[in-house]
């Protein structure tokens, strides 16, 4: 997914605090020209603080992505940028705050009257509802709603298959229960309790002390039960935030208007502002770029930056250079490698790709120092737990030919093999650095053919499915992670982890399934003391390494432009980092 950081974990991308105005309205001109920049316009500024700031009201904020989301359903999704997008339509428990820098890792309340309240052994946790909070129909949200919304997204797969498992994973006997659809009792599960219509208490089977950031994700959003049609409330989503749905469609993208139930004074985060957000799908991602240069949308949702192509345009020109923010992303792009396709069910046939991968090269490659610099870890350096080292150590990180041969023949393909490397199809930098990786590879006899997917179906029907992995013989796959949040398990639990691993809509690429990895996992999450569980993290990324299922390519660092009429804009270390900027207006 992408992210939440803790200490250290910098998102990145701008937080717009749907607040301010949108781009084309006549109300988001600041104390810069008539675009409503900022004479002063400065790189990096939204690192630090809010940029063109406005409390004006009206517009229409414009999105637009490459592809288009895995469902904007808030309990079927697992991208970053969905999760997000989907709390302009649905209020979780607790949020993270939409603020710069290392305030945007705060988390708050939301629908939420307080942070999660535990118990002392950190198995129990509740939360209090805020009264009064309704969905579009007139109704009021109550703590049955999100009860329901946490059984839907969780535990049937059948139909929602997308979003993580956690809750299945910590809940008690939530490996027994089969979900709302095939549920005949009143009761659901029963260690979600709602005493009352405001209070929701979760009975875990393990100690959790991250618990209030499973509560952010957009599966505590709450749904009315006689609104849910499984897989197809994606076409009539109810909404309990301030925009609702004026129009979707699976192809095209989505409009979202006012929602005239939604009350300003129960809502401590989103301010507002735009009168309309309208948000396209399939949009080349280079003409998604041309589109922000000439100040036509409010952002790129998907929050990656410009393109390796675009970004000539705006780094030569110092008026140019000075709309835009350069942070890490606290992700990584790395390569997959599955540990159940022949050869790669020997480790040596992965230690020779480990050795063959030419990372400076890679990131010359996708454009160089602004998007990204060489990996040897899987944890990305801003996430907290990030432990320093290097098992596959070349020279400048341009890989080692003659130790990836010798891994070859210890693995017994002296000569080399054939396999297929998938990557995402509107990801042009991907695409450029897996063709990157297939020259490096052919060098030492490994001869590997690229396949190429829509993002929105990535994980549904091809490199996540199993099944399509093994029937293809696709031995690589080339990913990218942030972590959910902000702790070393928010980042490796559903890459790494053996209980990640599904049917569809998976994310542990590799199909790692290691008891050692997962046993560290487990241990981990359930160490009280804070230091002593950042040392666990690093110690099971080394562990991933030694594997060598996972090749760590580069550190994810991202190039965003600030289009002339963004308000609002500010680059938040939240755990939606990159996508925060949702909350505050309009911007990129």
């Amino acid at each position: 997914m992408n992210s939440r950081k803790t200490a250290s974990a910098i998102a990145v991308t701008l937080a717009v605090a749907l607040g301010a105005t949108a781009c084309g309205s006549s109300d988001n001109k600041s104390d810069g020209d008539k675009n409503g920049t900022s004479s002063n316009a400065k790189a990096d500024a939204g690192l630090s603080s809010i940029v063109n700031a406005s409390t004006k009201k009206g517009g229409t904020v414009t999105y637009e992505h490459s592809s288009g989301p895995d469902s904007l359903d808030p309990g079927n999704t697992y991208y970053g940028w969905v999760q997000n997008f989907s709390r302009l339509y649905g209020r979780s428990l607790v949020s993270f705050n939409p603020a710069p820098g290392k305030k945007g890792l705060e988390v708050v309340p939301d629908l939420a009257t307080s942070l999660g309240k535990a118990s002392a052994d950190a198995k129990t946790w509740t939360y209090t509802l805020r009264k009064g909070v309704k969905f579009e129909d007139g109704t009021e949200v109550t703590s049955k709603d999100v009860k329901y919304a946490i059984e839907r997204s969780n535990f049937a797969p059948e139909a929602l298959s997308n979003g993580p498992t956690y809750f299945k994973s910590y809940l008690d006997g939530g490996d027994k229960y089969k979900g709302p659809y095939k549920d005949k009792s009143k009761d659901g599960l029963k260690s979600i309790e709602t005493p009352d219509d405001y209070t929701i208490t979760f009975k875990l089977n393990k100690p959790f002390a991250d618990m209030d950031y499973l509560a952010a994700f957009s599966q505590t959003a709450p749904v009315p039960a006689k609104a849910d049609k499984g897989a197809e409330y994606v076409q009539k989503i109810v909404s309990s935030g301030p925009y609702k749905f004026s129009a979707y469609s699976e192809s095209r993208g989505a409009t979202l208007v006012r929602n005239p139930e939604w009350d300003a004074a129960s809502d401590p985060i989103r301010k507002a502002l735009p009168d309309k957000i309208e948000l396209k799908f399939n949009i080349n991602a280079t003409t998604v770029d041309d589109h922000l240069l000439n100040d036509t949308i409010t952002a790129d949702i998907a929050g990656t930056g410009l393109q390796s192509k675009t970004q000539p345009k705006v780094l030569v020109k110092a008026a140019e250079k000075a709309k835009t923010d350069n942070p890490y992303a606290g992700a990584t792009q790395y390569l997959a490698i599955n540990v159940n396709v022949a050869p790669f069910n020997k480790p040596d046939c992965r230690k020779a790709v480990q050795y063959a991968v030419d990372k400076a090269g890679m990131v010359d490659a996708i454009g160089g120092a602004v998007k990204g610099e060489p990996a040897t870890t899987l944890i990305p350096p801003s996430v907290a737990g990030y432990k320093k080292f290097d098992l596959y150590p070349s020279a400048g990180n341009k890989g080692d030919a003659d130790k990836s041969k010798a891994a070859l023949k210890a693995c017994g393909k002296p000569d080399g093999f054939s396999t297929v490397l998938t990557a995402r199809t509107d990801r042009p930098d991907e695409v450029l650095a897996a063709t990157q990786l297939q020259e490096s590879l052919k060098k030492v006899g490994i001869n590997a053919e690229i396949k190429t997917f829509p993002a929105s179906k990535y994980f549904t029907d091809f490199a996540g499915s199993p099944e399509w992995v093994h029937k293809n013989k696709a031995g690589l796959m080339m990913m990218a992670w942030g972590a959910d949040w902000p702790t070393g398990y928010g980042f490796l639990d559903q890459i790494v982890n053996g209980a990640a691993i599904k049917p569809s809509g998976g994310t542990n690429l590799m199909e790692l399934n290691d008891p050692k990895i997962n046993k560290a996992l487990t241990d981990g999450i359930g160490t009280i003391d804070a230091t002593e569980r950042g040392k666990i993290w690093g110690e099971v990324d080394e562990m991933v390494a030694e594997n060598a299922s996972v090749v760590p390519l580069f550190y994810k660092k991202n190039l965003l432009y600030r289009p002339d009429s963004a308000t609002n804009v500010t680059v938040a270390e939240s755990y939606l980092g990159m996508y925060d900027y949702v909350l505050m207006s309009s911007s990129k």
